[in-house]
């Protein structure tokens, strides 16, 4: 990892204040004073999760800000100081934010309550399908690892939903009753999603996905019964896919005559262009909501908002 931890570290204690240089809820969320629950998030999903339960009984802020890769975020000293003072911290648990884990060990805020997504649910071993591009370490070993985009599915975001009321609940008895209101009615707009997807799965002519480009839905096409191709691994750091992986993809989209190819948000589209051109396939986008351009998140977007895009995208690429 390319962080000067030291340096940031020693930095962060000429730094006064509680607060983010990155992105915080609307200004009607701060006016408490300190009296409402600061939660800090690393990346999108989580944030949508904590201002969708906490509501205006919080002040949420996001560390990576909009339009950034988390795999490519480096905490700035403001960022490491709200984390200093902070109630609640949401996080993956995984290898887009390893950093974290860096960070709390130096860190003395005993109040703090740190939460893995990663842990509330059951997580599945990373996979490699056929036809990937893969960098390999020289020297590495070969390790278990487990597939960090858990929030992907809706039914796993219920599970996050939950632990996450109950633990601003346990922070803040005096709003339990509001974060459960708020909680009950988050979970009922995604049970209603969830139906919507395995509707639109049921009554597709094909149940296979095609992505040039990383892959973070393993969660999503399991719980859907759907089988993927990809150019890469979820958590890769290639930009570049082999000639090898661009000429079995097209194959693969032209044989089973797939009428999309998608790439995920802020990608650079180039290996899912080249297939498009190659095979007259639509390219899509479908959303993992780890992040959002800033106009997007200046707007409000929501992950309820991006789901249902990838709910019509995903129709589109099933028939």
């Amino acid at each position: 990892m390319k962080k000067i931890v030291t340096f940031i570290l020693l930095t962060v204690l000429l730094v006064t204040g509680c607060g983010s240089q990155n992105q915080e809820t609307k200004p009607q969320d701060k006016n408490a004073q300190g009296k409402k629950l600061h939660v800090v998030t690393t990346m999108f999903a989580a944030y949508d999760f904590a201002r969708s339960v906490g509501g205006n009984k919080i002040q949420v802020t996001m560390l990576v800000p909009p339009g950034s890769d988390i795999h490519a975020y480096e905490p700035t000293p403001k960022d490491i100081a709200g984390l200093q003072k902070c109630d609640i911290l949401v996080y993956v648990g995984g290898e887009s934010d390893a950093w974290v884990e860096k960070i709390l060990a130096s860190l003395d805020n005993k109040k703090m309550q740190k939460i893995k997504m990663i842990d509330i649910v059951k997580p599945v071993e990373e996979e490699v399908k056929k036809g990937m591009t893969i960098h390999e370490e020289p020297g590495h070993k070969e390790e278990k690892e487990y597939d960090e985009h858990v929030w992907t599915s809706p039914a796993n975001a219920k599970l996050i939903a939950a632990a996450l009321r109950d633990a601003f609940s346990a922070k803040d008895g005096a709003n339990k009753a509001a974060y459960a209101k708020n909680c009950e009615s988050f979970m009922g707009k995604l049970t209603e999603l969830d139906k919507k997807f395995k509707a639109v799965v049921a009554g597709s002519k094909r149940k296979v996905v095609v992505f040039g480009d990383r892959f973070p839905l393993r969660y999503f096409v399991d719980a859907y019964g759907l089988d993927y191709f990809a150019a890469f691994p979820g958590c890769a750091h290639n930009t570049e896919a082999s000639a090898s992986t661009i000429a079995f993809l097209i194959n693969k989209v032209k044989t089973a005559k797939i009428p999309v190819v998608f790439h995920i948000e802020l990608s650079n589209e180039k290996i899912a262009k080249a297939i498009c051109e190659a095979t007259g396939a639509k390219m899509l986008q479908f959303n993992t909501c780890h992040n959002v351009p800033k106009g997007d998140f200046d707007k409000g977007v929501t992950y309820l908002d991006l789901m249902n895009k990838n709910l019509a995208a995903l129709k589109e690429a099933l028939n």
